[in-house]
């Protein structure tokens, strides 16, 4: 992997970080000194993971491609380079290799929608969570107050032997408000919106996931008033 990197833009910045809350992980390669970002998404969910590829144009490094994992799972990954960038938020999330939210952590519209493309999920109408048992009780608690601060009540929902977050009833339309015009359409079904699944493949397909990040991006500047950074660089 090559060292050398374009710096991130704010858009990506947030769509990493609301990767890591979700189902990416950034790691260190023995060896070498930075991090980079693993995305990996069942088979059914290509078409996000090549959204994700389109927007991280500049630091992504090769192209999406299927895996068969354990117990037959087939995944669709890619990796991006290897970034000082990366490695500095992998030193916010990260304790001995371990997942971990830090306490000044602020999320933004951009992060929580991708999080929520990541791990949302809608048993039924009124029942909405972040799937967030990955975390301990202190990060998820943390997330909780982070929540608040976007106008979000949450609680904490045990899940076995685990917890997870669940959406209040009366913060959904709020919820939904912040993230709906980030939900790429074949992840819509997460808000109870129907999904609309791209069916054509190739060029023309891909062509619709450039349009559809390039049109998000824009949309994220207008409806962004506050260009939101969680941990200003000097």
């Amino acid at each position: 992997m090559v060292n050398t990197v374009e710096r991130l833009n704010q858009f990506q910045r947030s769509v990493i970080i609301g990767t890591v809350l979700g189902d990416g992980y950034l790691r260190i390669v023995p060896g070498r000194q930075h991090a980079f970002l693993e995305v990996n998404h069942a088979l059914s969910q290509q078409e996000y993971v090549w959204w994700k590829y389109q927007v991280l144009e500049g630091v992504r490094a090769g192209a999406p491609k299927v895996r068969n994992g354990n117990g037959g799972r087939t995944a669709v990954r890619f990796h991006t380079k290897q970034s000082e960038e990366l490695t500095e938020i992998k030193s916010l999330f990260y304790k001995d290799s371990i997942k971990i939210i830090p306490k000044d952590i602020q999320l933004d519209p951009v992060m929580l929608a991708v999080w929520f493309m990541d791990d949302g999920s809608r048993c039924r109408e009124s029942d909405v969570y972040l799937n967030t048992q990955q975390f301990d009780t202190e990060s998820q608690l943390i997330l909780v107050e982070a929540l608040k601060k976007l106008g979000l009540e949450t609680t904490l929902n045990r899940d076995k032997h685990y917890f997870r977050i669940r959406f209040l009833k009366k913060s959904l339309p709020k919820l939904f408000a912040l993230i709906e015009q980030m939900i790429i359409p074949s992840m819509r079904y997460k808000i109870g919106l129907e999904s609309v699944e791209t069916t054509r493949r190739g060029r023309l397909w891909r062509q619709d996931i450039v349009r559809h990040s390039k049109q998000l991006e824009k949309t994220v500047c207008i409806i962004s008033q506050t260009r939101f950074d969680p941990w200003p660089r000097n």
